[in-house]
């Protein structure tokens, strides 16, 4: 099995590559070739070294050639521009988000019209699909059945490319699968430029010994999902069988959510790690960032989820013991207490 992962090198394809290479198996089938695609790939990655994988770097758009010189089984689409860049660059957003997608679809259907496989592809959407219109309010509790209005550049651009993968799925063109990715946290690393970036920043710097800016107000309800919870959902859509979970016709799953407010995830950092650690966060509201983050859903019905063998993290406080014990080296001596005592 030849499997493909665009943003293969950014936060969430490292984990689904390091994941994939630990299984050496996807669909109940062995993975021969993992191909890492992506725009920057970083220099000595050992993913890069591993003898599966094979590396495609550059603008997704101008390897298609190099993508799919081999029949393509799966291809998990994780590359995108995020949300604050999106909405303050309309045309990298669209070329990013809509043009790109579009292309790997017809590369895929290209493929499958040329007598090779049907590519199952994957496709990460994310929570932003949803928003509150004035004339049509989120409900209290959101399902897949609720009707998408999104409220900015990027969530718009998430669901015509779900309308796009749904579209090549009835007309035979692949086999795709659309994940809404809840908003993951704690990622490590550096910043980025995603609205939601705050939900991983106010826990990660302040373990890490650094000040850090909440722009939202603590009231705030957000939903969110750890990366190990995340990873788990993706490689599980990628798996199902066609109509297990509502996967019919390409129709969208939400991953799991775990729903708390931002002061609930303060006081949980205020809980593990201490005043001292818990008094690095600012709280600055910024309106634009409020305006992106709060138009998101903040509850969702986990049912579809739940069918295919999925559940949110347990608490977040689980979720901070997970990011933990996954980057000590990321964790100040001192900020944490002692391994296991976390919960305790």
């Amino acid at each position: 099995m030849r499997i493909v992962i665009t943003g293969g090198f950014g936060f969430l394809g490292q984990q689904v590559a390091e994941t994939l290479l630990k299984r050496r198996t996807l669909c109940g089938a062995p993975v021969d070739r993992l191909v890492l695609a992506d725009r920057f790939v970083p220099a000595g990655s050992p993913l890069a070294a591993d003898p599966v994988v094979d590396v495609v770097q550059g603008d997704l758009s101008e390897r298609l050639d190099e993508i799919f010189a081999r029949p393509v089984d799966v291809l998990i689409h994780l590359a995108s521009a995020v949300s604050s860049e999106c909405e303050a660059d309309f045309d990298l957003g669209m070329s990013a988000n809509l043009d790109t997608t579009r292309a790997l679809l017809d590369a895929a259907r290209t493929q499958s019209a040329s007598g090779g496989p049907t590519a199952r592809v994957v496709f990460s959407s994310s929570v932003a699909v949803y928003g509150s219109d004035t004339a049509l309010p989120l409900p209290p509790v959101v399902s897949e059945s609720t009707l998408p209005t999104p409220q900015s550049s990027y969530g718009t651009q998430k669901r015509v490319c779900e309308m796009l993968v749904a579209e090549y799925t009835r007309k035979g063109f692949v086999d795709g699968r659309v994940a809404r990715l809840m908003t993951v946290s704690v990622r490590p690393g550096k910043p980025n430029a995603a609205a939601s970036g705050f939900l991983s920043g106010i826990i990660r710097e302040p373990l890490a010994g650094l000040p850090a800016i909440c722009p939202v107000g603590p009231g705030l309800r957000v939903a969110l999902a750890s990366p190990r919870r995340t990873v788990e959902g993706i490689l599980r859509i990628a798996e199902a069988d066609r109509g297990l979970g509502g996967l019919e016709g390409g129709l969208p799953v939400n991953l799991p959510a775990l729903t708390v407010t931002v002061a609930e995830m303060l006081d949980t950092l205020r809980k593990v790690a201490g005043d001292a650690v818990a008094d690095l966060v600012t709280v600055a509201p910024d309106p634009a960032v409020e305006a992106i983050v709060g138009s998101w859903p903040a509850a969702f019905d986990n049912t579809r989820a739940t069918a295919l063998g999925l559940a949110p993290d347990e608490s977040f406080e689980s979720v901070v013991r997970a990011y933990a014990e996954d980057h000590p080296e990321a964790i100040t001596a001192g900020s944490l207490p002692a391994p296991g005592s976390i919960g305790a």
